[in-house]
This record gives structure tokens, C-alpha cells and sequence, in this order.
């Protein structure tokens, strides 16, 4: 397996470990993983003189990438809430996350990039595809966001959310928010066009959207079917369900990216197939809004859809997300199959090594891009490629993440990060939450309301 890349000069090898070289299909290896700038060089033995790092007893694996986020929501971890409590999906947009967005600003957009990257990268997570709103302070947010996590050394595939909820200059500047950050990315990052969800876009501005989309040739990432609602407003809008309506308009392609998809019809899930769009599966985020689980979660194969995972906001520890995915598609169907997890992680690592030009991102093999976790893993078993699916969902866990590395760099090194002050990173976070806090106290429940 082992082989060379060009004739860059290794920088340093990770000694010793039990790799995991691809989850979907699981290889696995004892073997050295030498790095050469920001290249996988060899899987093999490590040349003489090359700078080492111990790995003996751990387990080095691709690092993980979260294909749905929601960075601003960071600071929102034991956040007060004096409303009556909500309901329905609805009233949970309406009267926290509708409310949150309104309240943020340039201070409080970086603190949650910095808190949620640093939170994402100290769980194994080294790509973030964020999905990002802040109707109060649309223009350069997206910069911001790009900059912290380039500080942490996270990739990432950034986008705002278009939205008429906010009114249609918001949502104008929603898409000229996405198209100047397009003109500008670069490095660990890129971008998408944004969209809310259809419920929330009128027929003018999801084409204004797609246009500029296809004109920039980026996919969309949006939210599809999460709650009932849509589907409902979809119908009362366009005759059609909500995948239709979106098909229609040309948001289907190859490159977008639909977040849960829970609402939909086998026929739907066919289409969006047909499409090879991606969705999006973030089963804990369905559970704790009650609105239901994705048919995509466990019957991803048999609809012949590429099926990611995400956390939809909620952290960015991708192992505690697969993890309860599985159990999730498993209660729902005992038949489905064990590789569940590695190949939902896979897809999303095949998804972002896509926008970013990256055919091998989330392997760890000669040319790959060197995003890789080491984890301090004494299992009391062997770890083979025929039971990594065993040790990921019975024994792998964030808390036991000791290394990251991104793009050849060690940004996390003995459970700390090299780029940071983790403590100071704490005490400004702590600060701008109550700030937030403060402002959202002021903001009453958002008016708009789906279709019906």
C-alpha cells in the first residue's frame, strides 16, 4: 500500500497505529502514515529522518466531516428562554432560532465560529459545511466565519441563508452575501449558495437564487421537507410537493446539498436520487424537534441516494451523531445494514472533497488531503476492516480524540489546540453569550408563517 507523492520532502510521521485508510469500504491497516505538506505521502513504513510522532496503541482514522451545521448556534448552550414554551416546528423557529439569528452581530458571529470550530475539531470534525443566518448583519458574515475557522485550521464549505422571511432586501442581500464570499474563497474554504427552505421563499427569489447558483456553478444547500409544513406551504404555493416545486425551480442537481428530508414520499426519495443531489440526514436534531425520521436515515440503498450526516447545530461530534443515527435507522428497521455509519460519514467526506476538488478527502491514502484524527483507542479487541463498524458504533467516542491533523498541520495535539488559547477562546465565548442573551430578550417571536 505504501507509496510516494512527488518529490516533496516528508514533514513528519505518525508512528505505530492501527489505520483506518477508507470507511466505505472499511480498510484497515497497522502501518506508519508519513505526511508531506499538506499530502497522505505513504501508508507504510516511514522513510529514515523523517520527524516522528508516537501513535503506538491508538487508532488514526480519515477525519470526519459534518455535512449540515449550524455554527451560529454555538452559543446558545444553556441559553434562557422566558417565552411560552413551543409547540410545533414552527413555533421552535419562531421563538428561538428566528429570534437568535435577529440578535446576532459581527462580535457574537465570530465567537460562535470560534466556540463551534474549535468544539467540531476537538471532536474529530475537520470539515464543517456551515449553513449560516444572521438577518441583522448579512453583509461580510460569511468572511468572518471563514476567518475563524482558517485561524483553527478547519476546512470548511460556507453559504448564508437566503430567506424571505426577513423581507425581500434581506433576501436580495442574502444572495449577494453568497456570490461576493464565491468571488473570494479560497484555501481550506468554500461556498455555496444558501436557501432557508422553500417554505420560506417565494417563487421570485428561489429563482433569483438558482440563477445565481448556476451562474457561479455551486449547488444549493437548503433545508427540505424537515417538518410537515413545508410540504403543506409547498402545495398551497405551487400544486406541487415540496421536492417538485424544487426541482422545478432547478435546485435539484448534482451539487446540492438537502438537509433532512423527512417528509418525503418513496416517489420523492426516488427523485431526489435521479437527481444525485445529497441529502442530509441529522437524526438527534429530528428527535429533539419532535418532527419526525427521515426515511432517507435508513433506507438511503435501497432509494439509491447519496445519504450524508450532519448535526444540524447541535455540536460538531460526529461520532456521537453517527452513532445515534444508527440506532435511530435500527429501531426503524432492523434490517439495516452495519455499515450504516461508515458509509454515511463517507458520503459526506465524498461530498466536500467535492466542492473542494478533493476526490480522496476522507481517506487516508497516498495524494489524499492529510485531514486525519488520532484517538487513544486500547480496545480489548482487534480492530479489523471486518469489524470497524463494531468498534465505531459500540466504542469509539469524541473524549477519546488525542491529535488532529488538517491539511498536514497538527491543529489539535495532546487534546489541545496549536493555534488558539483555548481558555481565552472560553472566557470570550462566556461573554458574548450573555450579550446575545441580552439582545434576544429584546426580540418577541418571529410573525412569519408558512402557507397552509
Amino acid at each position: 500500500m505504501a507509496a510516494d507523492i512527488g518529490v516533496v520532502v516528508p514533514s513528519f510521521a505518525l508512528c505505530g497505529a492501527t489505520v483506518v485508510a477508507a470507511l466505505d469500504p472499511p480498510e484497515v491497516v497497522s502501518a506508519d502514515v508519513v505526511i508531506a505538506g499538506d499530502r497522505i505521502a505513504s501508508v507504510g513504513t516511514v522513510p529514515a529522518g523523517v520527524p516522528r510522532r508516537d501513535c503506538s496503541g491508538t487508532l488514526v482514522l480519515p477525519g470526519n466531516v459534518c455535512a449540515h451545521h449550524h455554527l451560529y448556534s454555538a452559543l446558545s448552550r444553556g441559553m434562557p428562554y422566558h417565552l411560552v414554551a413551543p409547540v410545533t416546528f414552527t413555533e421552535i423557529l419562531q421563538r428561538v432560532w428566528w429570534r437568535l439569528d435577529r440578535a446576532l452581530d459581527e462580535r457574537s458571529i465570530r465567537a460562535s465560529a470560534l466556540r463551534g470550530g474549535l468544539d467540531a475539531l476537538r471532536a474529530g470534525t475537520t470539515t464543517i459545511v456551515d449553513h449560516h443566518a444572521s438577518p441583522y448583519a448579512i453583509d461580510g458574515s460569511l468572511d468572518i466565519i471563514a476567518d475563524t475557522l482558517a485561524q483553527l485550521g478547519v476546512r470548511s464549505v460556507l453559504c448564508y441563508e437566503v430567506s424571505d422571511r426577513d423581507g425581500l432586501d434581506r433576501a436580495a442581500a442574502g444572495i449577494a452575501e453568497n456570490r461576493r464570499f464565491l468571488a473570494r474563497a479560497q484555501g481550506l474554504t468554500r461556498g455555496m449558495m444558501g436557501a432557508h427552505a422553500s417554505f420560506t421563499l417565494s417563487d421570485a427569489t428561489l429563482g433569483q437564487l438558482v440563477d445565481a447558483a448556476h451562474a457561479d456553478g455551486v449547488g444549493v444547500h437548503i433545508h427540505v421537507a424537515e417538518d410537515a409544513a413545508d410540504q403543506v406551504d409547498a402545495r398551497a404555493r405551487s400544486v406541487h410537493g415540496v421536492v417538485e416545486r424544487l426541482d422545478r425551480a432547478g435546485v435539484l442537481t448534482d451539487r446540492a446539498l438537502l438537509a433532512h428530508g423527512v417528509h418525503v414520499a418513496p416517489a420523492e426519495m426516488h427523485a431526489v436520487a435521479d437527481t444525485r443531489a445529497t441529502v442530509v440526514c441529522n437524526p438527534r436534531s429530528n428527535m429533539n424537534n419532535a418532527v419526525g425520521h427521515s426515511p432517507f436515515n435508513h433506507l438511503a440503498r435501497a432509494a439509491g441516494a447519496g445519504v450524508a450526516l450532519g448535526t444540524d447545530g447541535i455540536g460538531g461530534d460526529l461520532f456521537a451523531e453517527s452513532q445515534v443515527g444508527y440506532f435511530r435507522a435500527r429501531e426503524a428497521d432492523v434490517a439495516t445494514p452495519g455499515d450504516w455509519p461508515l458509509a454515511r460519514l463517507a458520503e459526506g467526506a465524498r461530498f466536500a472533497g467535492g466542492v473542494h476538488g478533493e476526490p480522496l478527502l476522507g481517506t487516508l491514502r497516498p495524494g489524499a488531503p492529510a485531514d486525519l484524527v488520532v484517538l487513544d483507542y486500547p480496545t480489548p479487541t482487534p480492530v479489523t476492516a471486518d469489524n470497524l463498524v463494531g468498534h465505531w458504533v459500540f466504542g469509539l467516542s469524541s473524549g477519546q480524540v488525542r491529535d488532529v491533523v488538517v491539511a498536514g498541520e497538527l491543529v489539535v495535539a495532546d487534546r489541545r489546540s496549536t493555534r488558539v488559547d483555548e481558555a481565552e477562546a472560553a472566557a470570550a465565548g462566556a461573554v458574548e453569550a450573555r450579550r446575545l442573551w441580552e439582545r434576544m430578550d429584546e426580540i418577541g417571536p418571529h410573525e412569519f408563517e408558512p402557507m397552509s
